[in-house]
């Protein structure tokens, strides 16, 4: 098992057909689930899952909701980005993370992420910091 970086292929074709929608009122309602390194996650994987998924304090399943910023573009490249996430007094341990539409129909993935280790949480903040919302560093970036 293993989780890597990766837009996932079925996002790309679900953006063609409109299952996505990042507008910030009135859009769709973006979770962030974390999983164990036990957990199979990359390009390939198409929706929400609850298989290794972490459990703990201060986590339940599905993760929690995203804060979205309305697309926008630079240069060539049209992007989005998400609010830092904390899931405050908390005590896990998380390999990676998938970004999927909760308000969609089957819960569509739309990436994964791969942390590059372990991290911990105990009784503390458990934050996912997003890279800057630029051409170059969003998390979600078409160019």
């Amino acid at each position: 098992m293993a989780i890597s970086t990766a837009m996932c292929t079925s996002f790309k074709q679900e953006i063609l057909e409109a299952v996505h929608n990042f507008k910030n009122s009135g859009g769709s309602t973006f979770n962030l689930a974390l999983y164990t390194s036990s957990a199979s996650l990359g390009a390939s994987t198409t929706a929400y899952t609850t298989s290794n998924e972490v459990s703990g304090t201060g986590y339940t399943a599905k993760g929690a909701s995203l804060t979205r910023v309305d697309p926008s573009t630079s240069g060539t490249t049209a992007l989005t980005d998400f609010s830092d996430l904390t899931f405050s007094s908390s005590s896990i341990t998380a390999r990676g993370a998938l970004i999927f539409n909760d308000s969609a129909s089957g819960d569509p993935s739309v990436c994964s992420l791969d942390f590059g280790a372990d991290k911990t949480s105990s009784s503390g903040d458990f934050t996912i910091q997003f890279p800057a919302a630029d051409a170059s560093n969003a998390i979600i970036r078409i160019a």
